[in-house]
């Protein structure tokens, strides 16, 4: 009897076992968690030898607790399991938070069947049991089943198997609200990222105020509203990519990949694999298929930097992708569409390449649809104090300085410089500035020595040596006065002269220290 017993034991729990590793691999490869729960109580059903089974949820909003998945019931059946807190044995076991168990539910007047799924049966030899699914002390719901009461059935330990499953199923829950939120969570950062981008590259927050760079708006704000080719020309440290990500964050795609790509930077072996990707076994080294940059475009806008150095080879298939919009990968043979737009970019001269041969004439026509020509700095004068102010802010702030200004003889020498490297050259410059300074001020000497030759500047300085050397040393001698507040002690001392030098100088300059005093 004993042995008969122990092999009974051993044989549940060999079953208990199967049972709870079917729910874990149910639960593991289910994503959506109710599509999960159907599956969990068939296998209970199988398992158990469940006649029936429901898993019903609470609704906080609607105080009902609403059967959402059910084995052994027919539709209308389930959508008659609702009940509210308290109700029937399932509003019970949610109200308590603790199982019940019914030996025979033809004896307990508490149990409504409100799914009608026992009327018409003999309920005299049928047990009920319910358990609660808590996610952590909450009650979020319940599982109950119907199972023929027999004498060898002990109603416990189905109690504790269907609690451990129900406690899986709120691990599941768990993990999938996480995700959820997490999901939403980076949906609404990747909404406000979105949103900044497309303020920081609105054309009202480019730095220009120029003549020449309101048409240059003006073209961005046009050419945004649509989904045609635009080929950006101008001098290499324009800011032509600028311009490429805000024609794209103030048109519909603003919320799709945007995808650059340097032509000039990237070997001929290797440049057709990058824009189109290439199949497993294409070459030596193409260990698995790897998608081109066009694909990752998908939806989005692909930007081609300095596109005049394209070999011929990758100019023919670009002219296909112009063309259908289509291509194929590196070794393969299967066309792939793509809802791409495209950008282009290039600092030389087009129309020479095409004479020369270098540039197919079909590609140019097809690339030079909407053409944006954006001005060398030298051509935007009244841009570069603007444009200098905005580094100064942005590199004081990234190495902890408070600059506040730029002196005179800087600006000078700033306004008369023909910045051959254009804004990316004003922004190296600001940035050396930046460093050297040692007070709220850069000083004309803080800037590179290229700009403080005339031959290097392109132009002749309006001033002789001497009234350089003059015009540094008023500036000194007022940022000084500034700084100690017309103390010319301190001023001296901070200038590293006696403050009888200092005082032939004031006179020398006719500076007046009183005027400091108040400031």
């Amino acid at each position: 009897m004993v042995g008969i017993e122990s092999k009974q034991h051993y044989r549940r729990k060999i079953e208990e076992l199967s049972l709870l590793f079917e729910v874990s691999r149910i639960l593991d490869e289910s994503v959506d968690l109710k599509q999960a729960i159907s599956p969990v109580l068939r296998a209970i059903a199988e398992h158990m030898g469940m006649l029936r089974g429901t898993i019903a949820l609470f609704n906080r909003k609607t105080e009902e607790i609403t059967i959402e998945a059910a084995y052994g019931l027919s539709d209308s059946q389930q959508k008659r399991g609702k009940y509210r807190i308290g109700e029937g044995i399932t509003g019970k076991v949610v109200q308590s938070g603790r199982p019940m168990v019914i030996p025979n539910i033809s004896k307990e007047p508490t149990f409504l069947d409100k799914t009608g799924a026992r009327r018409d049966i003999d309920k005299s030899d049928i047990s009920f049991i319910c358990v609660p699914i808590k996610l952590e002390k909450e009650t979020i719901g319940a599982l109950s089943v119907d199972r023929i009461f027999s004498d060898d059935i002990n109603l416990d330990e189905d109690v504790r198997l269907l609690s451990i499953i129900t406690s899986m199923i709120a691990q599941a829950v768990k993990l999938r609200q996480s995700l959820q939120e997490e999901r939403l969570r980076l949906m609404e950062e990747n909404k406000r990222l979105q949103e900044k981008l497309k303020d920081k590259f609105r054309p009202a927050n480019i730095i220009g105020n120029s003549n020449a760079m309101q048409e240059v708006f003006d073209l961005i704000a046009q050419v945004s509203r649509s989904d045609a080719t635009v080929l950006i020309r101008g001098e290499s440290g324009t800011g032509k990519e600028l311009i490429a990500q805000a024609i794209h964050y103030n048109s519909a795609r603003n919320d799709k990949p945007f995808i650059k790509v340097n032509c000039a930077a990237l070997p001929e072996t290797v440049i057709e694999s990058e824009l189109f990707g290439h199949e497993k076994g294409a070459f030596t080294s193409a260990v698995y298929t790897r998608k081109g940059r066009f694909e990752l475009a998908h939806g989005g806008t692909i930007f081609l930097d300095e596109i005049g150095d394209l070999s011929p080879t990758v100019q023919v298939k670009l002219l296909r992708v112009l063309q259908e919009r289509e291509f194929e990968r590196v070794g393969g043979n299967q066309p792939i569409r793509v809802n791409v737009r495209i950008i282009t970019a290039t600092n030389r001269n087009l129309e020479k390449l095409m004479e020369a041969g270098q540039f197919r004439e079909d590609l140019y026509y097809r690339l030079n649809v909407f053409p944006i020509h954006i001005p060398p700095l030298r051509d935007r004068r009244s841009d570069i104090i603007l444009l200098a102010d905005f580094f100064i802010e942005k590199y004081s702030k990234q190495y902890n300085k408070r600059i506040k200004r730029i002196s005179t003889p800087a600006i000078d020498l700033l306004n008369i410089y023909h910045w051959p490297g254009n804004v990316r050259e004003l922004e190296n410059c600001i940035e050396r500035a930046v460093i050297l300074s040692t007070d709220e001020v850069v000083h004309g000497h803080h800037l590179p020595p290229s700009l403080q030759s005339a031959e290097s500047t392109g132009t002749q300085l309006h001033s002789t040596l001497k009234e350089a050397l003059d015009n540094l040393e008023r500036e000194l001698i007022q940022d000084a006065l500034k700084s100690t507040r017309g103390n010319m002690a301190k001023a001296a001392k901070n200038l590293g002269i006696t403050e009888r030098i200092m005082g032939l100088r004031v006179k020398k300059h006719k500076i007046d220290p009183r005027v400091y005093r108040s400031r």
